[in-house]
């Protein structure tokens, strides 16, 4: 339910606007005077307030002023009702942040209409700025290693510039992660982030994707679409594993980037556009301009300021504070309780080679936290049985063989688990065991799953 505040010092207009109001499925509340409406302000969150420019006690306006200075997240849409208004009242009234000016007497036909406007501005508001927060929130760099502290400090100088960026990393070292850190802290921050994984996307669309495309170009779609480019337009772009687009998208970005001008597909009218490009790979493309896979000209255009990504398994030491990270986030994803890890188990975490750097290491914590619903604090018995990226399983992770036969069976009985769609009894037909057994051994290793 939206929330509405009246304020007039007229009891008819306060009693008919309740009353209809109600009638409309709002909460109300009205006062008479500016000092018990800044007393019911301060109590609750009001999403509307309809405010009289005259009150007995002080000037509308000056109430409106100071709704207005309260924190954006918070504060409530105005609207300024008078039965003597004037242009320079009205103008005054924007000025100082009102959402809109209504005259009395009050048609009620266009007053529901600017309210319901207003609640969904606040609405729209109070989303953008959660949308902020979870960005600045989700371009957070976790790690005090050397290499992160010198990505860091490369960011903080690069960042409030126009250059464009190459990032080079593996898979799962967080190239977007560095991109999205480079827009928070730019000139750009408050303009729109747009990315685009060129991998992702099938060679006959990519171009669309980009540049989009107008007058029904792609059969059976809408009759346009703005591509990324334009979507872009004033932000950042990213293109996340540019070097897999084929030559000819790389020689039509190539001529985009150089006059900030491009057409959509199917278009006749070119588009200029102002946006920054952040681009990523995790192939050398000095070997790829070799094979001719890739323009030797777009490389010097994108590689104005690289920036390389260390593998996870050069900076070990950030592994507790990922996890840690990690477990927060899933924590609050599925309403779990504050979660913990073992010594045993982040020292087993930090032996691992992770070939799929952070975003196996995500994967994992995940994994553990879905397939233990009951447990609070992450032993090593919870860890799948972690192997090198050449298949072989590190010895350095157990200490005697009854661990690495538990941890073999541990992953085996979670298989066919899985296999079974976490069915216990058909789980234990695919083993050979009867379910009691199963159960038994599922509580010795640490499995717990809900059938």
């Amino acid at each position: 339910m939206n929330h509405i505040l009246v304020v007039d010092d007229e009891a008819e207009i306060r009693s008919s606007l309740e009353e209809i109001l109600h009638e409309e499925g709002y909460g109300v509340a009205s006062s008479a005077t500016a000092a018990e409406a800044m007393v019911l302000l301060d109590d609750a969150q009001y999403d509307v307030v309809l405010l009289d420019i005259w009150l007995p006690d002080r000037d509308g306006l000056d109430v409106l002023a100071d709704i207005h200075a309260q924190a954006a997240e918070t504060r409530p849409e105005v609207i300024i009702i008078s039965g003597h208004g004037t242009i320079e009242s009205a103008v005054k009234a924007t000025k100082l942040g009102a959402y809109d000016f209504l005259e009395k007497p009050l048609s009620l036909e266009r007053t529901l209409i600017v309210l319901k406007n207003a609640v969904e501005a606040r609405r729209l508001r109070a989303e953008n700025i959660e949308f902020k927060r979870q960005f600045a929130a989700a371009s957070v760099l976790t790690g005090e290693s050397i290499p992160m502290k010198a990505l860091r400090q490369q960011i903080r100088l690069m960042a409030p510039t126009n250059g464009r960026v190459l990032i080079y990393g593996e898979s799962g070292t967080g190239k977007e992660l560095i991109a999205r850190s480079i827009h928070a802290e730019s000139l750009r921050r408050d303009r729109v982030f747009v990315g685009l994984n060129c991998a992702a996307i099938p060679e006959a669309y990519i171009e669309a994707e980009l540049f989009g495309y107008r007058h029904g170009a792609h059969h059976g779609g809408p009759p346009e679409q703005r591509g990324t480019l334009e979507r872009a337009d004033g932000g950042t772009l990213f293109l996340d594993e540019v070097g897999d687009m084929s030559l000819k998208t790389q020689a039509k970005v190539l001529s985009a980037l150089d006059e900030q001008l491009f057409t959509p597909v199917g278009g006749t009218q070119p588009l200029r556009v102002d946006v920054r490009l952040i681009a990523s790979t995790n192939k050398n493309l000095e070997e790829e301009i070799a094979k001719g896979n890739f323009r030797e000209d777009l490389f010097y255009r994108l590689n104005v300021v690289p920036f390389f990504v260390p593998p996870l398994r050069e900076r070990k030491e950030d592994i507790p504070l990922l996890v840690r990270d990690f477990l927060n986030e899933f924590g609050r994803q599925y309403g779990r309780a504050r979660m913990e890890i073992s010594d045993e188990a982040l020292a087993a975490l930090a032996h691992y080679h992770w070939s799929g750097n952070v975003r196996e290491l995500k994967n994992v914590i995940e994994r553990v936290l879905i397939l233990n619903p009951r447990t609070v604090r992450i032993e090593r018995k919870h860890l799948p049985p972690l192997t090198h990226k050449a298949g072989t399983r590190s010895t350095e992770e157990f200490s005697t063989l009854q661990q690495a036969r538990d941890a073999y069976e541990r992953e085996y009985i979670l298989k066919k688990i899985e296999e079974a769609r976490n069915n216990v009894s058909r789980a234990a037909e695919l083993l050979g065991l009867e379910r009691s057994h199963l159960y038994r051994k599922m509580k010795a290793l640490g499995i717990s799953v809900r059938e």
